[in-house]
């Protein structure tokens, strides 16, 4: 269906500069046409990552590698930026590309509707200045080589977790503490990582006193709840980061330090925590996290509600 149109606008020249003049205060012209030039690796067009690729492009940001395997479903409509009913069925990459293009048409788009693998993160990585983790929170593998590689490449990396109605994060420097050091994966089961993958990502756990149906959480079924609310509260921490990476200026506290802000409990904590999941604390929670999250998957193993959409959504962040 045809969308209305307004000629005073749609006849006119887009312009770069009027387009992205009320940053200008935040960053100065200078700063404004460096994020111009630079670009960021979006990995997952998901629940954040969707956000990330709008949120910077009204930053002013002008290039991107986006990727994702998926199309849009009906079950993507309470938090993902691009779910829309004009959208379904439609691969995330195609969608989001237009989207960001309605913002700026003269954005430099590279996309990868086939995902990342071994085979094209080279070339998904090239030229790229900073990478957005915002892969499937299951997806450990592909992110564990996206991390090591851009560790070896010098490119930053932002990753931040929608949980509950707040948003966790972290930020991995070259030369700094690797992914590996702070998760500690080598050796577990697929959802023991799950379990250190959450816990390493929201150390202070906010979030976990107003959980109202544990059952909802199935790390063994590859399944949890999330909220548009987390998902722009990430959007915004991490695009945040992002550009005072890319401008060189302002504190980046990267890992050691970890980052909540959740906005149902209106606290915030940055905290450093030297031996990331070999803390003896972090050891304890992980063990009681385990022993809850085999809980909650034996008794979510019921028959399926809401048909196959469900379940083939188990894997979406």
């Amino acid at each position: 269906m045809a969308m209305p149109t307004n000629p005073t606008f749609t006849e006119r020249a887009f312009c770069y500069d009027e387009a992205f003049s009320r940053n200008l205060g935040w960053v100065t012209e200078g700063e404004q046409q460096a994020l111009r030039q630079k670009c960021v690796a979006v990995a997952g067009l998901g629940g954040v990552g969707g956000a990330y690729l709008l949120t910077l492009t009204r930053l002013g940001v002008g290039g991107f590698h986006i990727a994702d395997l998926d199309r849009f479903e009906l079950v993507n409509f309470n938090r993902q930026a691009g779910a829309t009913l004009d959208a379904l069925g439609r691969p995330k990459v195609e969608v989001m590309a237009e989207r960001a293009r309605q913002i700026n048409p003269e954005l430099r788009i590279a996309s990868f509707g086939e995902g990342i693998s071994e085979a094209n993160l080279d070339a998904f990585l090239a030229g790229v200045d900073v990478c957005m983790d915002a892969i499937d929170f299951f997806e450990l593998d592909i992110r564990r080589r996206l991390m090591a590689r851009c560790a070896e490449l010098g490119i930053p990396v932002i990753l931040a977790a929608p949980l509950g109605m707040g948003a966790a994060y972290l930020v991995f420097r070259p030369g700094g503490m690797s992914f590996e050091r702070w998760f500690r994966l080598d050796g577990l089961s697929p959802e023991e990582q799950s379990v250190n993958f959450l816990l390493g990502l929201a150390p202070a756990g906010f979030h976990r006193s107003y959980l109202v149906d544990p059952s909802r959480v199935d790390l063994r079924g590859r399944r949890g709840p999330s909220t548009a609310a987390a998902c722009e509260l990430c959007a915004g921490v991490a695009a945040v980061e992002a550009v005072k990476l890319l401008l060189g200026r302002g504190r980046v506290r990267a890992v050691p330090y970890h980052h909540h802000f959740d906005a149902y409990r209106g606290r915030w904590t940055v905290k450093r925590l030297p031996a990331g999941n070999a803390n003896p604390v972090q050891r304890v929670k992980i063990a009681v996290m385990r022993r809850l999250a085999s809980r909650w998957s034996q008794r979510t193993a019921l028959p399926e509600i809401g048909g196959p959409a469900v379940a083939a959504n188990r894997g979406e962040p």
